[in-house]
């Protein structure tokens, strides 16, 4: 079966990058709103398991990036057509803009500032950045095995498992030094939408579009020196026009 059209894979985009934000920015104003409902934890897991819902959804039409990082990412990598990077992000901006202005309008307005990446209490903006390329970078790498290397025994059907699993982990470990965005348009859209944030914002646009394209680049190299132990692993076959 071929790839859905370009338009289709667009509308894919921008529906499950606003599941996954709405769900996630349910999950910062529940947290702001009824601070005894819900843990920190409880805020990562709207964000893990958000974005694992929505790849589970739509991953195998459009290949379930919702995240201008992953995009540029698996692109460096040579998985993704550099020609469709644009149209793709129009439509995860659209989808995480639609998201952040549906959270603003339902929940109270004190939820507007917790919806902003900012870095934590004494994290410079430059330790900042270089956790948001580092972590993105990580996760590019994460996405690259899972969901586009079909050498991995978990190619595939654990792919939206492990990228949710990643963002989970990488929000509770990282998120509160950092401010914990890895993707462009999660940090863009609240500011756009709630007009606060504008002058951290360049943390999160430039450490994560660099950060996934290291990643990228990074399974790139590793994907073209494949030699060496294989740990036993045995490669699995299957149809690669989608990721998922």
């Amino acid at each position: 079966m071929g790839q859905p059209p370009l338009f289709t894979r667009l509308i894919a985009e921008l529906i499950g990058t606003f599941g996954f934000l709405f769900i996630a920015f349910s999950a910062v104003s529940v947290s702001v709103q009824l601070p005894e409902a819900i843990a920190p934890a409880g805020v990562a897991a709207g964000f893990g398991l958000g974005l694992a819902l929505m790849i589970f959804a739509f991953g195998h039409i459009s290949g379930g990036h919702f995240n201008p990082a992953v995009t540029l990412g698996v692109a460096t990598g040579r998985q993704f057509p550099w020609s469709e990077v644009i149209p793709y992000w129009i439509a995860q901006i659209a989808g995480a803009l639609a998201a952040a202005g549906l959270a603003v309008g339902v929940y109270s307005s004190a939820v507007e500032s917790a919806l902003v990446n900012s870095p934590g209490g004494g994290v410079s903006d430059g330790e900042a950045v270089s956790l948001e390329i580092v972590v993105t970078a990580l996760f590019l790498i994460v996405i690259s095995a899972v969901a586009t290397d079909s050498r991995a025994p978990w190619y595939g059907a654990f792919a939206p498992i492990a990228i949710g699993g990643f963002i989970f982990t990488a929000l509770l470990t990282v998120g509160p030094f950092s401010g914990g965005a890895y993707n462009p348009a999660r940090a863009l859209a609240p500011v756009i939408v709630t007009g606060e944030g504008g002058d951290v914002l360049w943390i999160y646009l430039v450490g994560t579009l660099i950060g996934g394209a290291i990643g990228g680049a990074i399974y790139w190299f590793i994907r073209q020196n494949p030699g060496g132990p294989d740990f036993g692993l045995r490669a699995r076959s299957r149809r690669t026009d989608s990721p998922y």
